[in-house]
């Protein structure tokens, strides 16, 4: 098949997905335990997909300067630092640690 073709099924996929989403029962969402499953849902995944794109290229684990940055970025966070600073600090750290030829 085309990939055009690919892509379009994806895309219509996709809108369904979110279709249905208007489909659910408004009782349903308003049950507390169903937001406090939602809101767990999301940081899992969020915390997860930064650990990937911090530790992983392609199939394999890779230890560079990505790994300082999110360290840098933790830190900042625990101090309750604003979130561009939070995102400066990572970048700035995996910018230096680049510099001194660390990945």
């Amino acid at each position: 098949m085309n990939l055009w073709l690919w892509i379009l099924v994806a895309c219509a996929l996709a809108y369904a997905w979110k279709l249905m989403g208007y489909f659910v029962p408004a009782k349903l969402l308003e049950n507390p335990r169903m937001s406090r499953i939602a809101g767990t849902m999301t940081i899992g995944l969020l915390a997860s997909l930064t650990v990937v794109n911090a530790l992983a290229t392609g199939q394999a684990l890779v230890f560079d300067a990505r790994i300082g940055a999110l360290v840098a970025a933790a830190i900042a966070l625990a101090l309750r630092a604003p979130f561009l600073v939070v995102v400066l600090a990572g970048a700035g750290t995996a910018a230096g640690l680049r510099l001194l030829g660390w990945g």
